[in-house]
């Protein structure tokens, strides 16, 4: 199992502040680890809130902390894009906190380009990554990237004339 490495008090304050309200928005945290980025969104208004996580321990520890109506599943980021896709289930925020070190800054990118549907058409993709990587660029979306430290916050939002 890789170890976990929790988004630091300082970059969860920054992207929830970048976020804004989250009222009436769906929420899906990819590589949930923790919890602790679905129980923020959750907190401040995110309804659906969807988490997946695929190390069967966390995933366990998580569903005993978190509120009945979130979503946790527990299987591979890749499984569970191709589902959401499958089922007609898209989300305003998407956020992804991979392992680092592991090609997620190439492959993650990727799978959302192939898997796009998962992200409501105005939504925004969130992809916290070492600042030691570089996350690759979704071909036909805008990207922005902040700085916290050693930790990178991408943002990915498909271009206004897709």
């Amino acid at each position: 199992m890789k170890e976990m490495r929790p988004t630091t008090g300082k970059v969860l304050q920054a992207l929830f502040n970048i976020l804004g309200p989250l009222e009436g928005k769906s929420f899906l945290d990819l590589f949930s680890g923790s919890g602790q980025i679905a129980l923020n969104a959750y907190r401040k208004g995110a309804d659906p809130v969807c988490l997946v996580e695929s190390d069967r321990k966390r995933h366990g520890g998580i569903v005993k902390t978190m509120p009945e109506d979130v979503k946790c599943l527990c299987m591979d980021v890749r499984r569970a894009l191709s589902r959401f896709v499958k089922n007609g289930e898209s989300f305003d925020v998407i956020f992804a906190d991979p392992p680092y070190g592991l090609g997620w800054c190439a492959e993650l990118p990727q799978l959302i380009f192939k898997h796009s549907e998962v992200l409501s058409p105005n939504g925004t993709l969130i992809f916290e990554h070492s600042e030691k990587e570089d996350a690759d660029d979704i071909p036909g979306w805008e990207r922005k990237e902040r700085t916290y430290g050693g930790t990178v916050l991408t943002f990915y939002k498909r271009s206004v004339d897709q």
